[in-house]
């Protein structure tokens, strides 16, 4: 894992902290990532990829927190990129949501796309409902996210990355993103609906 990959959190840094700081931030994050990446050596091969966004994320706030003696600068550099790239996923979406027959293969993919990135060996645990026409519904009952962010030290993190769905599917044209609960602010899971809109339901 490379903290390269990450530039965008360190220029918010820079800006809230200042390019000193910053610095010190970075070199310092860099060494509790290759601390955790010996940690979790032995890491399933399918939880990697979400542990390449939980891993640095951490290390890049337990650094700042050492640093500043303060949680927020991390945080707030932090979520402001993640959910400014969601915000762009979202808007790409709402793009491609105008192709004619694209939210219907939207939707009726999920059910093969969540079951791969977000199941079991993604380290996972679900509620898969029955399939219905123009809409997909599970619940995530045990997160990576929360369990290494909380390993790590670092559970304030996790909300981020549960609002990231908000803004990725929250905005899309013709269709329902619903979500009541998640496990990154204190719910017992996090539920996930998207289905077509129906004309007059609101």
């Amino acid at each position: 894992m490379d903290l390269n990959r990450h530039k965008e959190i360190r220029k918010r840094l820079a800006a809230l902290a200042g390019e000193k700081e910053a610095g010190r931030i970075w070199n310092r994050a860099g060494k509790i990532l290759k601390e955790t990446e010996e940690r979790y050596g032995d890491l399933p091969k399918g939880q990697r990829f979400h542990a390449g966004y939980i891993f640095p994320a951490a290390a890049i706030q337990l650094a700042s927190k050492e640093i500043l003696k303060d949680p927020l600068p991390g945080y707030r550099a932090i979520s402001e990129v993640s959910w400014e790239k969601s915000r762009k996923m979202g808007a790409s979406l709402g793009k491609m949501a105008k192709i004619p027959g694209f939210l219907p293969f939207f939707v009726k993919i999920w059910d093969p796309v969540s079951r791969k990135a977000f199941g079991e060996a993604a380290g996972f645990r679900n509620v898969f409902y029955p399939r219905k026409k123009d809409e997909y519904r599970m619940d995530i009952v045990q997160c990576p996210y929360r369990r290494y962010f909380e390993e790590l030290g670092t559970p304030e993190l996790t909300k981020i990355f549960c609002i990231n769905d908000e803004y990725s599917y929250g905005h899309i044209p013709g269709l329902e993103f619903i979500r009541h609960t998640t496990l990154g602010t204190g719910g017992e899971k996090c539920d996930f609906c998207i289905r077509l809109k129906k004309k007059g339901r609101q």
